[in-house]
């Protein structure tokens, strides 16, 4: 079953609960792949790695506002952003663990022979590459810091 199936489903499910975070959070994922799949032309399907990307970007967009929301006290602003964070987060494929990126990090450093922290952009990016979707960009950045320091 696509995404947009399965998000479908989910805000059929969620308007008979007549919950309303998940209803808004599920409206705006089917809204922005609609964006997509018209922006890009004639293409008429988004592809696995594209809605992932999509979703991801959702999930970060929520949190970021949450941080900044609590930054300034208003936890009655953050607190829905990180509901909603939760909610699409579950069309997400599975997370990895810390220590398993860090796995993927030391092959990946083994494997260019980086040295230091002038080729941690090489690194980011094929480590990048070999969890889209699976891992955090923050987290492989900072466990890729650490093993590059």
């Amino acid at each position: 079953m696509s995404l947009q199936q399965d998000v479908m489903t989910a805000m059929k499910t969620a308007m008979k609960a007549k919950d309303s975070v998940a209803l808004e959070s599920l409206r705006a994922i089917k809204s922005v792949l609609l964006m997509a799949q018209t922006e890009s032309g004639a293409k008429t399907e988004l592809s696995e790695e594209e809605e992932i990307k999509i979703i991801q970007k959702l999930v970060k967009q929520r949190k970021d506002s949450a941080a900044i929301y609590a930054e300034q006290g208003r936890e009655d602003l953050a607190a829905p952003e990180l509901a909603q964070a939760e909610v699409i987060s579950q069309f997400l494929p599975e997370q990895m663990s810390e220590d398993e990126i860090a796995t993927v990090v030391e092959s990946v450093i083994a494997t260019t022979g980086a040295e230091g922290m002038k080729d941690m952009g090489k690194v980011m990016g094929m480590v990048s590459s070999q969890l889209a979707g699976k891992a955090d960009g923050k987290t492989i950045s900072t466990i890729v810091k650490n093993k590059l320091a």
